[in-house]
């Protein structure tokens, strides 16, 4: 899913530098599934060598991720959600990111916490995040992108940020959740 979700975000974002990314995010290799961690980290660096190029199109790509995360539920399954009580529809968006943070590279995992409208939603092992100088903006905002998006799919306003990033420095990448109970 990240592949092809970087892949569409270079697409809609930045065109004509489509042709020198799919050196690495070939439509072939993404069509059978075999495009590794050496050309996934080579696109994720010369994004960031792009500098603010690369926030927008990885954000584009988190909500693309985001979005069709949602998607494959059932449309039952979506019903629901939408249905059930604010606080209980961000803990199931926050539950669904934890889906695309999986299904972004195997290593990584995130732990979800909300109570009382505040929250976090911490990163382990985040391939955006794993540069070896930090640098001067956040890099997991593909996480944060594809969270405030669930939000929105779920009918969930709220503040979503990056509130730490291993990438600049930080100890951990932490995105930081507000959702004001007082909504329908």
């Amino acid at each position: 899913m990240l592949i092809a979700s970087l892949h569409q975000g270079i697409s809609d974002l930045m065109p004509s530098r489509l042709e020198f990314y799919e050196n690495w995010l070939n439509p072939i290799g993404m069509r059978d599934g075999k495009i590794g961690l050496a050309p996934l980290a080579a696109v994720l660096s010369f994004l960031r060598q792009e500098g603010e190029p690369y926030t927008l199109v990885t954000s584009r790509a988190g909500e693309y991720a985001a979005q069709w995360t949602f998607d494959d539920l059932s449309p039952i399954k979506r019903s629901f959600i939408r249905a059930l009580p604010v606080m209980m529809r961000a803990r199931m968006a926050m539950r669904l990111a934890k889906t695309v943070v999986r299904g972004s590279y195997d290593g990584s995992h995130a732990v979800a916490k909300l109570r009382h409208g505040q929250g976090t939603f911490a990163l382990r092992s985040s391939i955006f995040c794993a540069v070896r100088e930090p640098f001067d903006w956040p890099l997991c905002v593909f996480y944060s992108a594809a969270l405030a998006h669930l939000f929105a799919l779920v009918g969930v306003t709220g503040e979503v940020r990056v509130h730490s990033c291993q990438g600049v420095g930080d100890p951990g990448c932490v995105i930081a959740v507000s959702v004001p109970p007082d909504q329908n």
